[in-house]
């Protein structure tokens, strides 16, 4: 019977732990105070029934109770020790610090150049030096630098390293553009490692590419040379676990060492003490992440019940690894890691067994056990999985089957080649080129299955697209596991059935039965086990109490009903989608299309049939102007420059290039001043007026241009103004109904309208305060009838400003945003509720920042949002057909 007893309490201190790390110090350390009193009334409760029926009871409040309080009492004082880093973050301060690397350097590829120019290492802070105090401090910092110096940073080695503080998302970061100084190095246990793991990349550097990249990857978690063709292939088939060293490498390996163990008869206290020697060492190895972490704590636990002789147990053994490492360290509460590694561990304890037994009779014991497997694991983790990436792996399951046999051998000989790669390097090349051969299965597995169709499908994003899966999974699961239910009660109604005597003779019988009994008189009770016997088995006349009613369906089956219309509840009403959203390309009809430059903006809007206005050109490189140029955009009607960020104009001369441009809005704010100069220099030499945008602006765009002749541009100035056109209005050109009314609603501090001359840079205000984000230029589009705001990269003090300026004017809501500073977790939720698009666009990119965060889709989702990314969908359109808008390339 599995043992879930552990349970609550692991659940309680989960919830702790998340709720406890978004507080400050203060109100959890004054919650722990609480839960203590509690722990006492619960003690004293388990001691007053310790003899009664209520005694589990009280001992499962003292437990959940105690392990609540355990995690509040850590969580408040390593919150207190992060206070003045936290502070100094929010500032965005400059400061230096003393730290110990805790994780391996992971390249980061630049967005623009396209180059892995720069590196991100986890730390754990010692002290801190800013504004001329130097304080202790603690906690996890994520440290970004260029290539010198950090590439080999070896794990376990103190730095100095100084830079700017800032918060992204739920990390705090550290952003320097110089090298490390290391000012000690690692003890002589992590030196070595890093000389296996060196020794490792050394030994299959002559390798083909895929086991050049995956077999440091399967045997160590090191990615830093996996091709991203590959790497991509095996997200979407679900087997990046091959390379994130999960708990099954730890299962691999331990269970490798147990069995030479058994091989050589070493005595129980031996087997222990090599086991968990191995468990350690496999830690320090590949570095202690998350799911290491669960799977040595779990591991812990079950030495713990060797020594002790008792047989271990997963589901307890996993709820105690929990609590413990919740304990130590409450952030894993956050960590998508753990998060994956206790769900995966968790369906393939209480889900693999009654899923083979339902396979059993279809395919015998063992070929159901391995398919229950991958089975039991992407049912407990794909709900999760949505929340990363929403989608659902088609292929997972077969995927992942058919990987599982070259897995084991590919972890062991990759381990053995790490062991002996700095002392015999020959060796580890022939264990590395041997557990290539394993690997290489495994990607041609991940390659096939990805190039099938449909081996990624859509699936609606954060919390409601995980409840959605959980219930649809939930609901298949009730299905399969009762009707295995139904068919063994059947089973065994049949064989009793069978076991009864003829109907003739059983009705004889109880007559008999029936007189004897009348011959005793009332009150007198049969003896025990009286009645006939026939083959050895008895039988008794029936008595039926209140049957079923003819047609109710069996539990299992109202259960599995009940969940399948909870999920239609799901889908229909928090779900729903305000448009039509369709898969293929971009349709000839397209009326705004968002391209896919990676990490940056570019919005196309139609004004013409080869014209268009255009919000931004994206990073360097020529995604932007092939994206024109597969639209059939020959003229630029209007071209809006938000800000001079590289990620937002890197891309205009691709987009100049063979195109007429009519005019150019810039920013007022010139930061920084040299991209402003080359951007303004660059449209000056290509012959295009710049002005520079003012809140009011107002105009119309490809008027003219639907009538075939080059696009045209009307000025209205300030909106209101005589000859202005807001949108929704009419302009003074009298647009044609295929052109776009535009309007700026704001465009930062300080801004004239005056036009730039050619050779000048478009400098305003506050272009040293770093405000450049603030300063986004700000436009609404009318296009086919279609509402679009651009909100380019405004943070808080811009989006609350517009959103006090849009509730005075008394602003109606819009058909589509473009999400403010590519889904930053910087959102005003004020300006969201004013705004309520129907549609909200997230343009992004590979990129270090964690863009798009779950709050900004979670924001728009709840608005009624239909949130389209194109770093998921690639370049999408958005038509408008009978009046109806709709989106299409996105499905």
């Amino acid at each position: 019977m599995t043992d879930l007893r552990l349970v609550p309490a692991a659940l309680a201190a989960w919830a702790t732990a998340f709720v406890a790390t978004a507080l400050a110090a203060a109100p959890v350390l004054r919650g722990a105070a609480v839960t203590v009193v509690v722990l006492g009334g619960a003690v004293a409760w388990a001691v007053a029934t310790r003899r009664t029926r209520r005694s589990g009871a009280a001992g499962q409040a003292v437990l959940v109770t105690a392990c609540a309080a355990a995690v509040l009492l850590s969580s408040g004082a390593q919150l207190g020790a992060r206070a003045p880093v936290d502070d100094l973050a929010d500032a965005q301060a400059t400061a230096t610090v003393t730290a110990t690397v805790r994780s391996a350097a992971v390249a980061r590829t630049n967005p623009w150049s396209g180059a892995a120019d720069r590196y991100e290492v986890d730390v754990a802070l010692h002290e801190i030096t800013a504004r001329g105090v130097t304080t202790a401090a603690s906690g996890p910092v994520v440290v970004t630098g260029p290539g010198d110096g950090w590439a080999d940073l070896a794990y376990g080695a103190t730095v100095v390293v100084t830079g700017r503080l800032a918060h992204q998302g739920d990390r705090t970061v550290l952003r320097t553009d110089g090298p490390p100084r290391v000012v000690a190095q690692p003890g002589a246990l992590l030196r070595g490692t890093h000389a296996m793991r060196q020794g490792l990349l050394g030994a299959t550097d002559g390798l083909s590419p895929q086991a050049r990249g995956l077999v440091p990857g399967v045997a160590v978690g090191d990615t830093s040379r996996l091709d991203p063709a590959l790497d991509a292939a095996m997200r979407t088939t679900s087997l990046t676990h091959v390379t994130a060293v999960s708990g099954g490498h730890f299962a691999i390996v331990v269970a490798c060492v147990a069995a030479l163990c058994v091989l050589v008869r070493a005595p129980r206290a031996a087997r222990v003490v090599v086991t968990g020697a191995a468990m350690a060492g496999f830690v320090v190895l590949v570095h202690p992440e998350p799911s290491v972490l669960r799977a040595a704590a779990m591991g812990a636990v079950g030495v713990v019940g060797i020594a002790l002789g008792r047989p271990s147990r997963a589901v307890a053994a996993l709820g105690a690894g929990v609590v413990v490492l919740l304990v130590v360290d409450p952030w894993l509460a956050r960590s998508y890691g753990f998060v994956l590694s206790v769900a995966a561990t968790a369906g393939l304890a209480l889900l693999t067994a009654p899923i083979a037994r339902r396979l059993a009779p279809w395919c015998g014991r063992t070929a159901a056990h391995v398919v229950a497997v991958p089975v039991a694991a992407q049912a407990a983790c794909a709900p999760v999985l949505v929340l990363l990436d929403p989608s659902v792996s088609t292929w997972a399951v077969p995927a992942n089957l058919l990987a599982a046999p070259a897995l084991g051998p590919a972890t062991v000989l990759g381990v053995l080649a790490t062991l002996v790669a700095p002392w015999w390097p020959p060796a580890a090349t022939v264990l590395g080129w041997s557990a290539g051969l394993f690997t290489g299965w495994i990607a041609g597995v991940a390659r096939v299955f990805a190039d099938l169709p449909g081996a990624r499908l859509p699936w609606p994003g954060g919390v409601g697209g995980l409840l959605l899966l959980a219930v649809l999974t939930a609901g298949a699961l009730a299905v399969v596991l009762g009707s295995r239910a139904l068919r063994e009660a059947g089973e065994r109604r049949a064989v009793r059935t069978a076991s009864r005597p003829p109907l003739r003779e059983r009705a004889g019988r109880a007559v008999r039965d029936l007189r004897r009994s009348a011959s005793r008189g009332p009150g007198r009770p049969a003896a025990r086990g009286s009645g006939s016997s026939v083959g050895g088995g008895s039988w008794r006349l029936p008595v039926r109490g209140p049957s079923r009613p003819a047609g109710r369906p069996p539990a299992t089956a109202r259960a599995a009903t009940v969940l399948l219309v909870a999920a239609v509840v799901v889908v229909v009403v928090v779900l729903v989608r305000p448009v039509t959203v369709g898969r293929g390309p971009v349709p000839q009809d397209w009326a705004v299309v968002a391209c896919d430059v990676g990490q940056g903006d570019a919005l196309v809007l139609r004004s013409g049939p080869r014209a268009a206005v255009v919000v931004d050109v994206g990073p360097p490189g020529d995604a932007a102007g092939r994206c024109l140029d597969g639209l059939g955009v020959e003229t630029v009607d209007l071209l809006v420059l938000s800000h001079f960020h590289a990620d937002h104009v890197g891309g205009l001369d691709a987009v100049l290039r063979g195109r007429t441009v009519g005019l150019a809005l810039v920013a007022a704010t010139a930061d920084p001043a040299e991209q402003a100069e080359r951007t303004v220099g660059a449209l000056a030499a290509a012959g295009v007026p710049v002005q520079v945008a003012r809140a009011g602006d107002a105009g119309t765009a490809g008027g003219a241009g639907e009538r075939g002749s080059p696009g045209a541009v009307h000025i209205g100035g300030q909106a209101g103004a005589a000859g202005g056109a807001a949108p929704g209005g009419t302009s003074p050109g009298g647009a044609s109904p295929g052109g776009a009314v535009w309007e700026v609603l704001q465009a930062g501090p300080g801004a004239s309208s005056d036009r730039v001359p050619p050779g000048r840079s478009a400098r305003g205000a506050g272009e040293a305060d770093g405000g450049a984000n603030d300063a986004s230029v700000v436009l609404r589009v009318r296009v086919q009838g279609v509402d679009v705001v651009a909100l380019g990269d405004l943070e808080d003090a811009g989006q609350s400003s517009l959103a006090r300026t849009l509730t005075q004017q008394g602003s109606a809501p819009v058909d589509v945003v473009k999400v403010a500073h590519h889904g930053s977790a910087t959102q005003s939720d004020r300006l969201a509720e004013v705004l309520s698009p129907k549609v909200a666009l997230v343009s992004s990119g590979e990129n270090t920042y964690g863009h798009p965060t779950d709050r900004a889709l979670d924001l728009y989702r709840g608005v009624g949002a239909t949130v389209l990314r194109t770093d998921t969908c690639g370049t999408f359109a958005l038509v408008v057909r009978d009046g109806v808008l709709a989106a299409s390339g996105c499905g």
